[in-house]
């Protein structure tokens, strides 16, 4: 592509018209490659970035939290741009800021409690469901398998 755009600039023999086109060619390719690093490179990070601020201004009282440093710990207090973490056995107490947090813990293991419990009811709702139909299927199968012995 940039050896096509080299050539035509390089090459003054040729028609304009012919020029023309493949200059227009080559800005066209310009502009779909740079949509393309759009949709895969730079709108995936700014998603991932969002959602990284959402959980960090999502911090309350008492959210077990990791930093990016690896210390884990319980949030004590919460400023607009700062943090009180409390760590260990003996309570030591951390001031760091919103951007140094890396994962809420307590954020997490809800989800997943939620997930669970989702899955616990829908479980439990086909369970139900068959229950429901399971005579039905079983009165079914009888008659078929009695249809094919008189068949036989």
């Amino acid at each position: 592509m940039l050896l096509n755009f080299m050539q035509t600039v390089l090459t003054t023999g040729t028609s304009g018209a012919t020029n023309q086109r493949s200059m227009y060619g080559t800005l066209i390719m310009m502009g779909g490659l740079f949509v393309v690093m759009y949709l895969f490179m730079i709108r995936p990070q700014k998603k991932k970035q969002k959602s990284e601020q959402d959980m960090r201004d999502s911090i309350q009282i008492g959210d077990e939290i990791t930093t990016i440093g690896g210390i884990m710990g319980r949030v004590v207090t919460v400023k607009e741009d700062s943090l009180i973490v409390e760590t260990g056995a003996d309570r030591n107490k951390l001031r760091i800021t919103r951007w140094a947090i890396q994962t809420n813990n307590s954020a997490e293991e809800r989800s997943e409690a939620e997930k669970a419990a989702a899955k616990a009811i829908k479980d439990s709702e086909r369970a139900e469901r068959e229950k429901a139909v399971g005579p039905e299927i079983k009165e079914k199968k009888k008659r078929r398998s009695k249809k094919s012995e008189d068949d036989t």
